[in-house]
């Protein structure tokens, strides 16, 4: 369906119902966010969108929660949901989650999402987060060549905690985060299980030689070999830095929401140590925020913003203090949060779209340099931030 510009206000109003009616028809867009941005929405009825991959330049992909898959053209027009996309266990966190396009997109058009996958037979009231690869359609209306190339292991029945957000690296390798799944969180802390980690994959689904469990010596003793790092709780938010690294952030308890860049074989600490403390205010293992061979965050948040999509500006189109900031969706108090960095430290954070009032679930960053980010309602939005 097309979503109409918004309708401006004839001349001959009087200025006061002018502004007041203009405010109404079009919120997003009269609202002053920041001195350098404007938001401006570019769909709207969107059902809990969970991320956008842009295909080329005037399209993107966007994910319903529920379980769809649309493009959305920058005019507005969102197309019927794809077909193809294999059945979600959707419910509490579980759905469909996040999709990118592969870099050689314009030639394969193969893209990878990931999902709540549910379980069959004995395992039918389980689930897990899994890793699919497809071919989207010439026209864009389904997905081929569907193939699960990762699924997380042991399935078991949760809605919560799935993670998960996919980055390709610059090497080809697919990075994955994959949450705790809330029942089990000491799972987090043991290389026999992929709850609490971050997976690392080929394009196939192979294992690539030189992932810090991929010995034969270390699989031998039960670790897994697609694991990169572990002691995660629930991330949902991850980017290829501009240090060409790989950055995620995640979701703490009460409190100790962080902000990681997770290196090979180290261990971030959940449940052991933790800036935070469980809902309610019990501590979390013996109360501390540091260990011996537990890495700190580079950032944290308490109490929690519950932060999801995340993004470096490459551009300057909002001018060369926006350079290389961090950009990441704040879930709980509904604002996008703007990170200035220092080598590996946060040096300012500043508040934009507040004044949306709506849950921020992803940022990225488009082919023309823009910012777009997606609000997860019931009545989700898709919003291009247009430079001042």
């Amino acid at each position: 369906m097309t979503m109409p510009p918004c309708r401006r206000i004839p001349h001959r109003t009087p200025l006061l119902a002018a502004l007041l009616s203009f405010a109404a028809l079009c919120p997003a867009s009269a609202q002053e966010e920041s001195a350098k941005i404007q938001a401006e929405v570019i769909a709207r009825g969107l059902e809990h969108p969970w991320a956008l991959a842009f295909v080329d330049g005037g399209r993107m992909l966007v994910t319903e929660r529920p379980g769809r898959m649309r493009l959305v053209q920058l005019n507005g027009e969102m197309g019927p949901p794809i077909e193809g996309v294999p059945k979600v266990d959707e419910g509490g966190q579980g759905g469909l989650l996040d999709v990118i396009t592969d870099r050689d997109f314009a030639r394969n058009r193969t893209i990878y999402f990931c999902f709540s996958e549910p379980g069959k037979g004995e395992e039918a009231d389980a689930n897990s987060t899994a890793l699919a690869s497809a071919r989207l359609s010439g026209d864009g209306r389904r997905l081929e060549q569907v193939k699960v190339i990762f699924s997380q292991q042991p399935k078991f029945e949760s809605n919560l905690h799935f993670g998960c957000r996919i980055v390709e690296h610059d090497d080809g390798t697919l990075y994955m985060t994959l949450g705790d799944r809330f029942k089990r969180m000491q799972d987090a802390q043991r290389l026999d299980n992929h709850h609490g980690k971050v997976v690392r994959i080929r394009k196939d689904g192979s294992v690539p030689p030189d992932n810090p469990f991929a010995g034969r010596s270390l699989a031998n003793r039960g670790a897994l070999r697609e694991i990169w790092s572990f002691g995660h709780r629930n991330p949902q938010g991850a980017t290829l830095g501009l240090d060409g690294k790989f950055w995620m952030n995640e979701h703490g308890a009460q409190g100790g929401d962080e902000v990681n860049r997770p290196e090979a074989g180290k261990n971030y600490g959940w449940p052991v140590i933790s800036h935070g403390v469980h809902y309610g205010g019990a501590k979390i293992g013996d109360g501390e925020t540091a260990r011996s061979g537990m890495e700190q965050p580079l950032h944290h948040w308490t109490p929690s913003i519950a932060p999801s999509g995340m993004a470096f500006l490459r551009s300057d189109k909002y001018g060369k203090d926006w350079q290389g900031n961090l950009f990441v969706g704040s879930l709980k108090f509904k604002y996008l949060a703007r990170l200035q960095i220092q080598g590996d430290k946060v040096v300012k954070e500043e508040k934009l779209l507040e004044n949306l009032k709506q849950r921020i679930r992803d940022v990225r960053e488009g082919p023309d340099g823009l910012l777009y980010v997606l609000t997860d309602e019931d009545k989700g939005q898709l919003i291009r931030l247009q430079p001042r």
